[in-house]
């Protein structure tokens, strides 16, 4: 038995809640598949986030809470230029109970949770969201993403173009997010510089940056890095030679300020790489060698 709408007005706005609680807490906008299934107790009632279908409707409410994408298919769902999701229908009827329960949240405007996956088992949140378009004929749905700080009623042109940006933004954080658990996955997790392995701390860093032509999004031109050897990295303090070996800015080395300067730094000098146990996942040397040229150019202007 479904609860009363009220109560699921409640119950959705728990959900919107209790993920924002799991992202503040891991630090990450991607959660852990075993965590989104099993999902959050409310009144004595356990409400999972998804289950093994990519429309899903848990039992305490009448309409589906989530919608997701899996990391390898079945469906090729897409986002379109306009900046819109296009969710495929559950199968090819479009008279199915799970694609009726969407757009009947289309009609009523219910808010829903999109889980895109970014890895195996790992999945990168956005909420509310709202299906904004049903064409039978291409068996689709369109789906917008909306901020959390918004009135959930507001379908006014103003919010048309507020969400068609800021999904565009969920697009772009899906592709980061991607790259971040592949290279972070190639590592085992841990910064390439200094072994150090709390997840929140690490980042995938750029070799190329993807601002450039060749700054693709591929393990090879990432490193797993942490805060502090990323913005190092990006800031030119370190280097990272073609042949995997670490420089750091001789003025670096010449300060004297601690023990963060003294281990975090300056004892990287002339260290080796911490690499992929799989050569094929190691840095390219010519992206290397072209990162470290820009290195080597700042140290010449002072």
């Amino acid at each position: 038995m479904s609860l009363e709408p009220l109560s699921e007005q409640r119950i959705r706005a728990a959900a919107f809640q209790w993920l924002a609680n799991q992202c503040s807490l891991r630090g990450s906008e991607v959660l852990p598949i075993d965590v989104l299934r099993v999902g959050f107790t409310i009144d004595g009632r356990l409400v999972p986030l998804m289950g093994p279908q990519g429309i899903f409707k848990p039992r305490v409410l009448s309409l589906p809470l989530s919608i997701t994408t899996a990391p390898e298919g079945p469906y090729d769902d897409v986002f379109e230029s306009s900046g819109l999701l296009l969710y495929r229908y559950r199968g090819t009827d479009p008279q199915h109970r799970d694609n009726v329960g969407l757009r009947t949240a289309m009609k009523q405007q219910v808010p829903l949770i999109y889980l895109h996956g970014v890895a195996r088992g790992r999945y990168l949140v956005a909420w509310p969201v709202f299906i904004v378009g049903d064409n039978p004929k291409s068996l689709t749905f369109t789906v917008a993403v909306d901020s959390p700080g918004e009135q959930l009623d507001d379908i006014s042109a103003t919010a048309d173009g507020r969400r068609a940006y800021i999904t565009a933004m969920v697009k772009k954080r899906v592709h980061q997010q991607r790259f971040r658990e592949r290279v972070l996955a190639a590592y085992e997790e841990q910064c390439a510089c200094c072994r150090l392995r709390q997840l929140a701390l690490l980042e995938a860093a750029h070799i190329i940056p993807d601002t450039e032509p060749t700054g693709e999004p591929i393990i090879s031109n990432g490193i797993s890095l942490c805060c502090l050897h990323h913005a190092a990295y990006d800031g030119l303090i370190i280097g990272i030679s073609p042949d995997f070996r670490i420089t750091v800015d001789r003025r670096v080395l010449k300060e004297s300020d601690g023990p963060m300067l003294r281990h975090g730094l300056q004892g990287l000098n002339g260290q080796g790489l911490i690499l992929p146990k799989r050569k094929a996942l190691w840095p390219d040397r010519n992206r290397l060698a072209y990162r470290y040229q820009l290195f080597q150019e700042n140290l010449g202007r002072f």
